[in-house]
């Protein structure tokens, strides 16, 4: 009996990390896509799709093309979210994946404003709505499948895999702008080598699509089909007995979501536009602190699993909230040193609460409906706090004539509202490692 036990969870084990390398691969090419697009509306379509602005307002109405992608986000979860508890995680994420991968390789070919006037810009917007559509489904489907594959014990660190996938495609987004930067000069980069990045993301595709077919569907969903027990009409149950952890996933949601943005996307338009600098020394800073996040998201997410999920995610609230202003005042030195420091120690914050997410999330939702519920609470807060922190912070500057402190204070206020949330949210893990088919066979032993 025990080799049969032992071998049933060497075979779950090993099972939960090739899903988990899966998800990863995977979700980090669906990032890239679109990051890439921050990245470039940060930097670049400003110039190319409003050229008749100012370069702050520019910026923000560049910003804002960024922000319609995460109005199709919350559509996205909630009608892959629909079909992921309907038919399946593994058919919604290689559907997710080629509407990232073709609206990302159609923006590389897009006419720019002096070839094509208006219709550039509303080009632009449709293929971003594509985008956020397709990546409104990614998240649920990818965390589940990995947090669904993994031993009880283990989701912490096996959700956190999929979770690393979002700073590998930003660090792969802003490696490749930076290098065909360096590689090609500016002028040339404006006029042509742009494109490349976007263009590159159909071989991505091709590689991501290859991986995910190879995984097996989700177990968890497996047994509910099995049992005959598949919602037809899961977004209906889901808001009628679950709408409470809809919203606190949401509340939980919205300070992590908003000054990952603020540290990644608008920090290259302030280091450039108010600090003078040039936008080498804001994305290797993005690119040093992404780096880091592909261990230390790996780290939180199994500290959930020795101490809670709530206590990790809480203590992360509550130092991203403390380091707001310092934040500012450290890129205010205009030190290149003390600017990738800020970052670094910002990231480290927000990857307390992104690491132990995916999980939390997952346990938060029954399982008939957890596609639908997880995806929802995400992509809601997404569209509250990610997609308008750039804009909301850019008009923010704008106001306060180049003052950073209504940035922090905003960041503050989200910071106290997940604080809140998590407060009054339940702890859904509470750091005993062994499982409950363990531990009672450690008893009979005794």
């Amino acid at each position: 009996m025990s080799s049969t036990v032992t071998t049933a969870t060497t075979t779950r084990g090993t099972s939960a990390r090739r899903v988990a390398v899966a998800s990863f691969i995977g979700t980090a090419i669906e990032w890239y896509d679109f990051y890439l697009y921050g990245t470039a509306a940060a930097l670049v379509f400003n110039k190319l799709f409003f050229p008749s602005f100012s370069p702050l307002a520019g910026t923000l109405l560049a910003l804002s093309t960024y922000t319609a992608g995460f109005v199709a986000r919350p559509l996205g979860g909630i009608v892959m979210g629909h079909f992921g508890d309907r038919i399946g995680r593994k058919s919604m994420l290689v559907l997710s994946l080629l509407m990232m991968g073709i609206a990302t390789a159609l923006i590389g070919v897009l006419p720019t404003y002096a070839v094509a006037g208006i219709w550039a810009p509303v080009l632009l917007v449709l293929l971003r709505i594509v985008q956020g559509f397709g990546v409104g489904g990614e998240w649920g489907g990818a965390v589940l499948m990995a947090v669904e594959h993994a031993p009880k014990r283990s989701r912490g660190f096996f959700g956190a895999w999929p979770q690393v996938g979002v700073p590998a495609g930003l660090l792969l987004a802003n490696g490749v702008f930076m290098a065909l930067t360096n590689a090609l000069g500016e002028d040339a980069f404006l006029q042509w080598g742009w494109r490349i990045p976007f263009l590159l993301s159909a071989v991505l595709v091709l590689v991501g699509l290859f991986i995910r077919l190879q995984v097996e569907e989700s177990p968890a969903f497996t047994e509910v089909a099995d049992s005959g027990e598949v919602d037809r009409r899961p977004l209906v149950t889901l808001l009628r007995t679950q709408w409470r952890a809809v919203l606190l996933a949401a509340g939980v949601k919205l300070s992590q979501n908003s000054i990952f943005y603020i540290f990644t996307v608008f920090v290259l338009t302030y280091a450039t536009t108010v600090l003078g600098l040039s936008q080498s020394v804001a994305l290797t800073g993005v690119l040093i602190s992404s780096g880091l996040s592909l261990v230390s998201l790996l780290f939180f997410g199994w500290l959930s699993d020795r101490y809670g999920r709530k206590r990790v995610y809480l203590t992360g609230a509550v130092v991203s909230v403390l380091f707001s202003f310092p934040f500012f005042w450290m890129l205010d030195t205009r030190s290149a040193v003390v600017i990738w420091l800020a970052m670094v120690i910002g990231m480290i914050g927000h990857d307390m609460m992104y690491g132990p997410q995916a999980a939390y999330f997952s346990e938060l939702f029954d399982a008939r409906v957890r596609y639908s519920g997880a995806s929802l609470g995400y992509q809601l807060s997404s569209l509250i706090a990610g997609g308008f922190s750039p804009v909301i912070a850019v008009a923010l500057l704008g106001v306060a004539g180049n003052h950073h402190w209504p940035i922090a204070a905003y960041m503050i206020v989200v910071g106290v509202i997940s604080i809140v949330a998590l407060a009054l949210g339940p702890e859904t893990h509470r750091g005993d490692r062994r499982e409950p088919r363990e531990k009672s066979r450690s008893a009979d032993d005794t």
